[in-house]
């Protein structure tokens, strides 16, 4: 167990041995600052009922690692916390640091108006906003605050490490730093940097511009964030505002990246303290807002949020013709061009059901959302929710399961009667062209058969398999967009 440290030169026991390695680019060691012209931040870190170890090894690490001249404050904003140790304890240990402040909220507010709490009480130029389970490195918090001092419209995070979540160690993030994207489903994802990005970059240590964000560490002038309309307050708890955020940022003129000199770590807890009850309605929100007609894509996957209640919008629309942002098809193709951005023609997408087979649909539910191609498809209940029973027939004769990032295109190995998913690829190979012929029959171009329901052997569980073509209403399919 970490503990936290009676004062801040005891801090990092755990990560020192990492952070000697020094595992990022050796210029971000040479660079150097004009600490008299960078603007001052305030630190914003929201919690609830968060451990003592991890929210105190938060605060200490922000007071080690920053410079005094350029920390204006801490604040610590108790979202309505009721653990014990987080009421007099916790006031009279922070009482005896310099530079941090608690505010403690009436009622329950979530994270997104949370921090609001703290953004408002802020006096720094500059907001950085902390999870209240990380630990900030030697050197993060220069590159941040030089980035939006050359660039007040930039919106900037620091390269997330990780620290193991059980023995809190300081695992560090050795790779290249990553991108964040996000999927149809409206899934925040990570990205290895794509090759346009690499050519505009002058040297390793330039900043990386980045479609969207994780949410939980950046910075940001306090001004511009006010100008952008802040956080929405229409939505709830946590979950959705980080996407929400980064469309905004990106339409209405501004830049988000990540600095690779700038790492903080971060524990990704089993268990959030708070729930993600909230996060459908959230992501309603951002796609009404900002998606456009792209929205429709965002639905056909979660037939379920159509029904979301999500509250008035009118507010985020106008501040949105107010700032006259793009459009979304811009941020596609400017900004997120490797995003595959599905055709969803009328009755080609949606669950793939069998005609003999009743109320049996194609699906797969990869064991590991991270590692999606090399499992089975299956054929399960339809149950008409999307998400892994949403598949899209392209006009590239493609069987697309396009709710994740990367997208899965459904294959069968030469020699195999076996429907897998493989990832997607540019030019679509023979082993992934299927016809999906007008009497309903799905023929496999490469082994020239048809796809068939059937029992799987010895079990009660049904699968999709090539066969030799007949005209069996087991092997006729059809598309159906959503239960009745």
């Amino acid at each position: 167990m970490f503990m936290h440290p009676t004062h801040s030169s005891s801090l990092c026991i755990l990560c020192t041995d990492w952070k000697q390695k020094h595992c990022w680019d050796a210029g971000c060691k040479e660079k150097k600052y004009d600490y008299d012209h960078l603007p001052t931040t305030s630190v914003v870190i929201a919690f609830y009922n968060e451990a003592w170890s991890t929210l105190l090894r938060t605060v200490y690490s922000v007071l080690e690692t920053s410079p005094d001249t350029l920390l204006e404050e801490v604040i610590l904003v108790d979202d309505y916390s009721d653990r014990e140790h987080l009421k007099e304890r916790l006031a009279t240990e922070l009482a005896r640091l310099p530079k941090v402040r608690l505010i403690r909220a009436s009622k329950r507010e979530g994270l997104v108006r949370a921090r609001l709490l703290g953004a408002s009480a802020a006096k720094g130029d500059v907001l950085t906003f902390l999870d209240c389970h990380c630990e900030c490195h030697e050197g993060w918090l220069e590159p941040l605050l030089q980035r939006i001092h050359e660039k007040e419209s930039a919106v900037v995070c620091p390269v997330i490490d990780v620290i193991d979540w059980n023995t809190f160690e300081y695992l560090g993030n050795p790779g290249e730093p990553q991108i964040g994207g996000f999927d149809w489903r409206l899934v925040f994802t990570w990205h290895v940097v794509p090759k346009r990005e690499r050519i505009h970059m002058r040297s390793p240590i330039d900043v990386i511009r980045s479609p969207t964000m994780a949410g939980g560490l950046f910075a940001v002038s306090k001004r511009y964030f006010e100008y952008l309309g802040s956080y929405d307050t229409g939505m709830e708890v946590w979950g959705g505002e980080n996407l929400e955020f980064s469309f905004r940022i990106w339409q209405c003129g501004g830049t988000l990246e990540t600095h690779p000199c700038s790492h903080v770590g971060h524990v990704f807890p089993r268990q959030a303290p708070y729930s993600r009850n909230k996060a459908l309605a959230n992501s309603v929100r951002a796609a009404e807002v900002w998606m456009d007609e792209f929205k429709e894509l965002y639905y056909h996957r979660n037939p379920h949020a159509r029904l979301e209640p999500f509250g008035d919008v009118t507010e985020r629309k106008q501040l949105r013709a107010k700032l006259q942002c793009k459009d979304f098809k811009w941020f596609l193709e400017t900004v997120y061009p490797e995003l595959h951005v599905p055709e969803d023609r009328p009755g080609f997408f949606g669950m793939l059901q069998n005609k003999g087979l009743k109320d049996y649909c194609f699906d797969y539910n990869p064991p590991n959302e991270h590692q999606i191609t090399g499992h089975q498809v299956i054929l399960y209940h339809c149950h008409g929710m999307g998400q892994n029973q949403f598949f899209e027939y392209t006009s590239q004769n493609e069987i697309r399961y396009n709710t994740h990032q990367p997208e899965g295109c459904v294959s069968v190995e030469a020699g195999s009667d076996v429907l897998i998913m493989h990832l997607c690829e540019e030019a679509t190979p023979e082993d992934q062209k299927f016809i999906l012929q007008e009497d309903g029959s799905l023929f496999h171009v490469q082994s020239k058969k048809c796809v068939q329901a059937e029992r799987k052997e010895l079990s009660d569980n049904f699968v999709p398999l090539l066969r030799d073509c007949t005209n069996s209403e087991h092997q006729k399919w059809f598309f159906k967009e959503r239960m009745v």
